[in-house]
């Protein structure tokens, strides 16, 4: 860890150091028994003496802020880490802070941080994976060999991602999804949500308007509102999205979950697919296909994606290894139409130049062995029977008072308690939470503008993820989420 010191055109004093060091401790910048850097190491680093790091190093030690043993690396005394922290707090602006009209409206339309609560009996929020079901030996494996490959010399890599990747995860999109495609038109992406917000970026203007499904996902909606275009909610059925209603939006984009759609877990059907297809093409728009969680199917065969269809020249397709391996890898996947894969690469370099390369070729080496294949086959078997232990329990505590939704795919449900008006989800998630159970409400996932057409029953809903849970905890959770539900009866 670098010391921050103050700049100037003289040398670095012992008393600086000193002041720039005690300011770090206090600030909590290294913690209990935080190791500082060696005086020799800090000596050269700043270019001072180390005599001066030495007196500085001596001045902290004596009014106790560090323990100094010979031979070893000073450390942060036990005690000052453990203090509040006082470190100097930066007094805001009176000045207003002047933002461009994009900040603005990234400030105005961001979704509110998640409060992330810990030590809970059983938390349901959907996205978190269980730590148990990551590959570490096969993914170690891969990293190492890809650190210890010999390239002639480490550079900046192509920004659409490395070929050996985009080559990979052709063939396993032949296979797994039927989806045939150049490796050219793959762009390799720092997660889903890079890959929606490259797509914001090149397809819509201010003043432009989009088609966002009712309820559907947020971050989605974020991404594309912050260009300062126009969401036009669009409700979904049993079916999925009513496309019947799309002629009349004039909007150049739409943003579809037509396998498996987010959050009620409806499937589009050939019908709807065509339709939609066809407005595309009609109306020279595109339509961005999210296939999220396109591996997890229980009861049937995984549904086709938009992509393998005829006239689907305008369909951007969207993948992710997030709801596989885990969503802090953060790679996805984005299969552009030719005609836009010059201009996607050109803005995906010119934001991070490329996506991270060891874990491509780690990815790459998975997919390639056929290791990345088996791992899906295994977790799908788990969170299969994670599922069912989940549905199982909710009929066992609550029967006829419950409906769910969105139960034959995916890692969630969504779960209606016909006996809960809509206005009490929000006591009925802190009753949870008084027990140790997390749950996560469905209406912010609704468009409030938008009346009729819809699937929103006034009643309580909840999203619910199981992908993270062991089977003691879902038991356990729905036990006290039943508590809960009565206390509000």
């Amino acid at each position: 860890m670098k010391t921050s010191t103050p700049k100037g055109t003289g040398s670095v004093g012992a008393r600086q150091i000193y002041d720039a060091l005690k300011g770090q401790i206090l600030g909590h910048v290294y913690g209990a028994d935080g190791l500082l850097p060696s005086s020799r190491g800090l000596a050269g680093e700043l270019g001072v003496s180390r005599s001066t790091v030495t007196v500085a190093y001596e001045q902290l030690a004596a009014e106790g802020f560090i323990n100094i043993r010979h031979g070893a690396r000073p450390r942060v005394a036990r005690a000052v880490a453990e203090m509040e922290h006082t470190g100097t707090k930066s007094r805001p602006s009176s000045q207003r802070v002047r933002l461009s009209m994009y900040g603005e409206r990234v400030r105005q339309t961001a979704p509110r941080p998640e409060e992330r609560v810990r030590d809970l009996v059983a938390n349901f929020r959907y996205g978190d994976l269980s730590p148990s079901d990551f590959p570490v030996l096969a993914w170690k494996k891969a990293v190492v060999a890809a650190i210890t490959q010999r390239p002639e010399r480490l550079a900046y890599n192509d920004p659409c991602g490395c070929r050996r990747l985009r080559a990979a995860l052709q063939g396993y999109l032949w296979r797994s999804r039927a989806v045939r495609c150049d490796s050219d038109q793959i762009i390799v992406v720092n997660g889903s949500q890079q890959g929606l917000d490259l797509c914001a970026r090149l397809l819509l203007d201010p003043g432009d308007r989009f088609v966002m499904e009712d309820p559907g996902y947020l971050m989605a909606k974020h991404a594309f509102s912050a260009t300062g275009a126009t969401a036009v909610p669009i409700p979904v059925d049993k079916d999925g999205l009513l496309t019947e209603r799309l002629t009349k939006t004039e909007a150049r984009v739409a943003y579809v979950t037509p396998s498996h759609q987010f959050p009620l877990g409806s499937v589009m059907p050939i019908g709807r697919r065509q339709q939609l297809l066809n407005w595309a093409k009609k109306f020279n728009a595109y339509v961005i296909e999210d296939d999220y969680d396109s591996e997890y199917r229980y009861d049937t065969k995984p549904i086709p994606p938009l992509h393998t269809l005829e006239d689907s020249e305008n369909v951007i397709y969207l993948g992710t290894v997030s709801k596989t391996l885990s969503p802090t890898l953060r790679i996805g996947y984005l299969v552009v139409p030719p005609e836009l894969q010059s201009i996607f690469s050109a803005a995906k370099q010119g934001i991070d130049r490329h996506t991270p390369l060891f874990e491509q070729e780690a990815l790459a080496t998975m997919l390639e062995t056929g290791t990345y294949d088996s791992h899906v086959n295994r977790i799908r078997r788990r969170n299969g029977e994670r599922r069912k232990m989940l549905l199982d329990a909710l009929r066992r505590r609550f029967g006829d008072r419950i409906q769910i939704d969105g139960a034959a795919a995916g890692l969630h449900v969504v779960v209606w308690f016909c006996d809960l008006p809509q206005a009490s989800e929000a006591i009925l998630i802190e009753a949870a939470r008084t027990r140790g159970v997390g749950i996560y409400p469905v209406s912010p996932l609704f468009d409030r503008r938008h009346a009729g057409g819809g699937r929103r029953p006034d009643l309580a809903g909840l999203v619910m993820g199981y992908a993270a849970l062991q089977p003691r905890q879902i038991e356990r959770g729905c036990q006290l989420l039943a508590q809960a539900v009565e206390q509000l009866r």
